[in-house]
């Protein structure tokens, strides 16, 4: 496969306030930069101290050094604070990216009450409540885009992550009750489904021969990277999106 060589420029995300969950590495990483070499005020939360302020050091030279805040998502209200935090620093809020989340493995006859509340606040709560949090912000700014992070996973109906498909599967349901809800307030919502992202965390469940079983289901050779992702939330974030609502949009290079 071709290396990217160039990215699209979106005038219009110049200057747009955008706040990402789970901005420290992986995909949320490359989302964090793609925004900001577009010339947006990014501000993004983890619980990845470490690996955030590197990535902050990293695009310390933007026109608009992105924010940080330290962040676990699965305490509400903590995080809805932070949310408000941010926003109160940024002057609003025109661009969410709900994209934290967990995929661990785990066995349905060894769930517990516990471990699915837990899942359940890291994969799925938080994207309901960070919503509920910025949609003030995006009314009174005039509209606004919310890009949710699903998953491929449950379409697939892989191993060893009910809990985790589950949750992603009622996001998709989520998009779509809140972009009728607040489509009259120009507030566009949308889901990314990831195939399976070349990232450090995904390469550890993994064997290369996984990884081949992989692109070999694929329609197009090659692993889906960081920025693959990135390039789909800019555009449904910009204004060329502006009649894209209510929808989910796939990249996975045809894994099927």
């Amino acid at each position: 496969m071709q290396p990217i060589t160039g990215m699209a420029s979106y005038p219009s995300l110049a200057g747009k306030k955008v706040i990402i969950s789970g901005g420290g590495s992986g995909i949320g990483a490359g989302i964090v930069e793609g925004f900001v070499r577009q010339g947006a005020a990014v501000a993004f939360v983890d619980v990845a101290a470490e690996a955030s302020e590197a990535l902050v050091a990293r695009l310390v030279d933007a026109d608009i050094p992105p924010i940080f805040e330290k962040c676990d998502i699965t305490d509400c209200d903590k995080f809805v604070a932070c949310l408000e935090g941010l926003m109160e620093r940024l002057g609003g809020c025109d661009v969410l990216i709900n994209n934290a989340g967990n995929d661990d493995r785990h066995s349905a006859q060894k769930v517990t009450s516990d471990y699915w509340d837990e899942r359940m606040a890291v994969n799925l709560k938080h994207q309901f409540f960070a919503a509920q949090a910025v949609i003030p912000a995006m009314q009174k700014a005039g509209g606004g885009s919310i890009v949710n992070l699903g998953s491929i996973s449950w379409h697939l109906g892989l191993e060893d992550l009910s809990i985790y498909q589950t949750a992603k599967a009622a996001i998709e349901g989520l998009t779509r009750s809140l972009a009728r809800e607040f489509g009259r307030s120009n507030i566009r919502v949308n889901t990314i489904l990831p195939g399976n992202v070349k990232t450090p965390r995904q390469e550890k469940w993994y064997t290369p021969e996984g990884e081949s079983e992989i692109v070999a289901s694929q329609c197009i050779d090659g692993r889906v990277l960081p920025v693959d992702i990135a390039a789909m939330a800019m555009f449904l974030a910009s204004d060329d999106a502006r009649f894209c609502t209510a929808h989910n949009y796939w990249v996975d290079a045809g894994w099927r």
